[in-house]
């Protein structure tokens, strides 16, 4: 099978010879040797990879692409689709991993040899790692059901293994997309190549998965504590289970609807652990995998708010130890199913909405869990710790008692003080510090002195009102500045808005008239001349260090935000570069300073690095934000406005008159800084003062 199986689109190529879109578009029209669409539609063809690079090639137009980036593409454009293509990726990649001559031998020769010589190999590694991958459907009791039987009530209570044997016609034509997966890894390591593909695959994807963040997950693990046998029944890409699958004599047990992350989580698990890795797909609620299992712990991120989550067909279920929940509380269901799984006294650990603390229609199971002992704490999450990122989620710790406890309190805490600022994310070492210290404190003594603000104990007796409302901002009294902090903040505000007086812009002067102004280029063309390189976000890297996004340049704030580890290195900033971001229309340019630097670049940003002896970084910056810059340089994206930094324009002006206007911007920026300080000192002030008057610590003046 030949790789020009691989489709790439007129974007596609653009982003290979590294030009714009139009280009290629000239390159249709002008050349008629280039390569014909085999595929897409009339408005957006795809194009054969290997008879577009090569005809790149013979004129000199491709560019030096990474062997990762030529991976992903491959993958991407993979006529099975990508999700197929990253599943045989992956069953290669731990046969490299674990037996790497028998993937040595079985590659030699042609692709039809390897396609053939294949399946006998996988069966080899994948058995022994993740069971039988050639096994009959089982329902939830372990009768076996024929692959043929009929009847759409039959599949909603099957499950499968989640991975099967791919065949030998199945992966001819992934076999060039795997030989290069082979050649990945033996630059990167088989786990971080999976880990980089898989990824790109959920970046390019952000609307079909919803991933647990990897920091919360280890929160998550955490508060789980040590545990051999883990389970998690909606394991989506096994963000939970990776976690807390590194401890020696662990066993993995997971199950999730969708076939597709099922199959990616085994293969990930078993990259990143030799714990045994038992998973399958299924619907959780309705299609249990796992009913005879007694897991030390289940971790668990449900999906919310799913009306059909089997209501009617299991209303005499056996799992309803607290209640049957209701049409709308199928969170309450994924709650009860986590501790019919759990052994006595094992720990279950949930991501739940905050809605499920409070709803009417859950009360009586709230108060049974309480009365019980099963609910031991509620966690407060600050908002952005996973999607949807806007609201803050609430972390139930279970435990499945086994015995009723004769003062029962419960743990509430509220992390909400670690949010960051926009969407950079909290600061996770201060969520999990706190958290794990209150959870740890709490859980040797039963019982926690109140921490104002951050967390305390409750008696059950307390939370069995007519509401039993858990959602610990209700139950935890603010933590008030007092009279001391807020005199502290005026003195602030004070000299923050002296400072601003002092920084204030001076009257101007008239500019000369438009014919004695110098000619502009555009930072294209200072790219091309080497004047400046200019780079764009988006990647991780392999060691994870702080993350500089779009908001911390709108906002001025040091950077805040994080990106899934991956093997495709990360843009670090330097003091001196100028960052801009491309999406919004704002007209706002960034240079970076020493306290910054070192961030890695996030997504939608692109950073230019000026060559000190040509070209001064805040005379660039400065012309960067011109209003009529930003306009005459902007397009749309879908409903966005992007920014084309190549068309931004600037003045060409000999050194010493740059720094002479970039004089003038730094001040600016300087200003600008002082004005955004003085507003953050005046809201805080402005807060405590509400709540200090409210509260009663504060006096009436």
């Amino acid at each position: 099978m030949q790789d020009n199986a691989t489709e790439v689109t007129a974007a596609g190529i653009a982003r290979l010879a590294g030009v714009g879109r139009a280009a290629v578009s000239n390159w249709r029209r002008r050349h008629t040797d280039f390569p014909g669409p085999v595929g897409g539609t009339g408005t957006s063809p795809s194009f054969a990879l290997a008879e577009v690079e090569d005809w790149l090639r013979r004129h000199s137009k491709l560019a030096e692409v990474p062997l990762r980036e030529r991976v992903w593409r491959q993958l991407a454009g993979h006529p099975a689709g990508p999700v197929t293509a990253l599943t045989h990726a992956g069953c290669v990649l731990l046969l490299i991993h674990d037996r790497s001559p028998v993937w040595l031998e079985v590659s030699s020769g042609t692709d039809e040899r390897l396609a053939a010589l294949l399946p006998a190999a996988l069966e080899q590694v994948l058995t022994p790692r993740l069971g039988d991958v050639n096994g009959s459907p089982v329902n939830t009791t372990g009768t076996v059901h024929s692959p043929a039987a009929p009847g759409a009530a039959l599949v909603a209570s099957v499950t499968r293994k989640a991975l099967e044997l791919p065949t030998a016609l199945q992966l001819l034509p992934s076999a060039p997309l795997l030989r290069a997966v082979a050649a990945l890894a033996a630059e990167l390591g088989a786990r971080h190549t999976f880990e980089f593909l898989l990824g790109r695959h959920l970046d390019a994807n952000p609307r079909q998965y919803a991933p647990t963040p990897a920091d919360l997950a280890g929160l998550m693990a955490g508060l789980a504590g040590a545990a051999r046998t883990v389970l998690d029944p909606a394991c989506g890409t096994g963000a939970l289970l990776r976690s807390a699958g590194n401890g020696p004599g662990r066993r993995l047990y997971g199950q999730d609807s969708a076939p597709e992350l099922a199959a990616l989580t085994a293969l990930r698990l078993a990259l990143h652990t030799r714990a045994p890795v038992h998973t399958a797909t299924g619907d959780t609620l309705r299609a249990d995998a796992h009913p005879e299992l007694r897991a030390d712990a289940v971790l668990c991120h449900p999906p919310f708010n799913e009306r059909n989550w089997g209501h009617d067909e299991l209303a005499y279920d056996p799992r309803w130890e607290y209640g049957f929940p209701a049409r709308t509380e199928s969170e309450l269901a994924w709650v009860q199913h986590a501790l019919a799984r759990l052994r006595d006294g094992g720990t279950a650990v949930l991501l739940m909405p905050p809605t499920a603390a409070s709803r009417r229609s859950g009360r009586r199971i709230r108060a049974d869990l309480l009365r019980r002992g099963a609910l031991r704490a509620v966690v407060a999450l600050p908002a952005g710790a996973a999607p949807p990122y806007n609201i803050p989620l609430h972390l139930w710790v279970l435990r499945r008692p086994e015995q009723a406890p004769t003062q029962p309190e419960v743990l509430l805490a509220d992390a909400g003080r670690f949010a960051g600022e926009g969407r950079g994310g909290p600061d996770w070492p201060g969520v999990r510090e706190t958290v794990l210290d209150a959870w740890r404190a709490f859980d040797r003594a039963g019982r926690l002195d109140e921490r104002p603000g951050l967390a305390r104990s409750v008696p059950v007796l307390e939370l069995l009102d007519e509401d039993v409302d858990l959602a610990p901002g209700r139950r935890l009294p603010a933590a008030t500045d007092g009279a001391g902090r807020l005199a502290d903040v005026r003195e602030r505000l004070d000299e923050t808005l002296r400072l601003a007086v002092g920084l204030t812009p001076p009257p101007v002067d008239p500019a000369p008239s438009v014919a004695g102004r110098p000619p502009f280029t555009t930072v294209g063309e200072l790219a091309r001349g080497g004047a400046l390189v200019m780079r764009t976000g988006g990647n991780g890297g392999h060691a994870r260090v702080p993350v500089l996004t779009d908001h911390d340049v709108l906002f001025g704030t040091g950077p805040s935000g994080t990106l899934p580890e991956s093997d495709e290195e990360a843009v670090l900033t330097e003091p001196g570069d100028v960052v801009v971001p491309v999406l919004g229309g704002s007209a706002v340019a960034r240079v970076i300073d020493d306290a910054t630097a070192g961030a890695a670049l996030g997504r939608d940003l692109v950073l230019l690095r000026p060559d000190p002896e040509v070209l001064d970084a805040w005379f660039l910056a400065g012309f960067l934000r011109g209003t009529a810059n930003h306009r005459q340089a902007g397009g749309h994206a879908s409903t966005a406005t992007r920014l084309d930094v190549r068309r931004l324009r600037l003045p060409r002006l000999a050194p010493a008159e740059q720094r002479r206007h970039g004089a003038c911007f730094r001040a600016l920026d300087e200003f600008e800084r002082a004005l955004r300080q003085a507003g953050r000192l005046g809201e805080q002030l402005v807060r405590g003062m509400y709540d200090g008057l409210t509260d009663g610590s504060i006096a009436p003046g």
